[in-house]
């Protein structure tokens, strides 16, 4: 991993590279998606002067950052579908316009515990490795288990 935003062949520094580790939930190994995504964030991030490792073009870098240390992402614009990551936050309330709070929750929180053992939204299991913009905008809990090895299956 370097500085510059380079892992192996993936270049977070560019912009257009930011879904690739989300991809992995199209695949038979989704918990890799919140695996990768927390090497990038704890590589790739950190505060200071310069704490991004690459331009911040309107935001996304930043966008980025949030969005997967609350444990989802928009990963393909102009749908209503989030990708499920894995979460760096212990607790923390997103405060809706609607006036309703979508709050992300972790147990299991921890440098080694990288991987998703279980989803449940509003305490029912979330069989699936996205959520819908509704489903935040109705508020509620998205809760995220999680452990330091892949989930057996």
């Amino acid at each position: 991993i370097t500085r510059d935003g380079v892992i192996g062949n993936y270049v977070h520094g560019n912009e257009p590279s930011h879904h690739v580790c989300y991809l992995y939930n199209y695949t038979d190994r989704p918990w890799m998606t919140g695996h990768r995504a927390r090497q990038v964030m704890a590589a790739m991030y950190r505060p200071g002067p310069d704490g991004l490792s690459g331009n911040d073009d309107c935001g996304q870098m930043s966008a980025w950052y949030i969005f997967s240390a609350l444990g989802f992402y928009p990963m393909e614009p102009g749908t209503d579908r989030y990708e499920l990551g894995a979460p760096v936050v212990g607790s923390a309330g997103i405060h809706l316009e609607n006036g309703r709070t979508f709050t992300v929750r972790t147990k299991g929180q921890g440098e080694r515990n990288t991987y998703v053992q279980r989803v449940l939204l509003n305490g029912k299991p979330l069989d699936r490795t996205f959520i819908l913009h509704h489903e935040i905008m109705d508020g509620g809990e998205l809760l995220f288990e999680l452990g330091p090895k892949p989930p057996k299956h």
